[in-house]
């Protein structure tokens, strides 16, 4: 079984990473949109414009599945893809709500949301939430992508915007990263609130609800890595490699 995973950038590859260490797919293909990265800033028509480019892309191989690893693009364009797709496309964000409807049974449980300012904007994790859970809150972490696609995953600069972004918030009960980009900064959100925060991110979401909605009767210890990007793909190649330890 061959998937095709796209993101806006380099954050797709905390999806990969899970991919891989569930060993579901013969080969991967990967496309990030580095040129054009973050989406959270832009408008919807534009996302989904950019979304359904990386549609036409992945028409040229042979894929059973593509999955939308960019929350901003799930939240407005999946519908769409899902129209205009010759194979089945999954976004990340109904995996990410089910994974947290799984994970906490108490409806009073502190849940906080973070995303791009798109995601948040859409509302596509509140809503649906609000229905089990009455604490929900969403902060807009955008300059959590920059940082990542700097290779910032810790120190002085990141220690800065988390406390610009979380300096009045308790410590939740449960933290989405409603980014794949914010995976790769985990360990120090985690760190900055409290180790007992459950974290639910993207990669280990899809995974689950993979293996809920599709037969994988086999396995592949090795797994065929394609990796293409819109801007730079050597520096998208070397992420990979130091991300994924390849």
């Amino acid at each position: 079984m061959k998937v095709g995973v796209f993101d806006s950038g380099i954050g797709g590859l905390s999806v990969v990473k899970s991919l891989l260490e569930h060993q579901l797919f013969e080969e991967i293909i990967y496309f990030g949109d580095t040129a054009r990265v973050p989406y959270g800033v832009k408008d919807k028509n534009t996302i989904i414009r950019y979304s359904l480019e990386a549609l036409e892309f992945f028409k040229n191989f042979d894929i059973d599945l593509m999955i939308v690893a960019c929350n901003t693009a799930s939240a407005y364009a999946l519908e769409e893809l899902k129209r205009q797709a010759p194979f089945d496309v999954i976004g990340v964000v109904e995996p990410g709500i089910l994974a947290t409807k799984n994970a906490l049974k108490d409806p009073n449980a502190n849940i906080l949301i973070l995303g791009t300012k798109a995601t948040i904007n859409s509302k596509a994790y509140e809503t649906p939430l609000h229905q089990n859970f009455k604490n929900v809150t969403a902060i807009a972490t955008g300059l959590f992508v920059p940082l990542v696609e700097e290779g910032l995953y810790e120190g002085d600069i990141l220690e800065s915007v988390m406390q610009h972004y979380f300096s009045d918030q308790k410590t939740p009960d449960a933290i989405i990263l409603g980014c794949t980009h914010f995976p790769l900064i985990a360990d120090a959100i985690k760190h900055y609130f409290d180790e007992k925060s459950l974290l639910i991110h993207s990669g280990e979401a899809i995974v689950e609800y993979l293996e809920n909605h599709y037969d994988f009767t086999t396995t592949f210890k090795t797994t065929q890595l394609k990796f293409f990007a819109s801007e730079n793909p050597d520096a998208l190649k070397a992420v990979a490699h130091k991300w994924l330890k390849l």
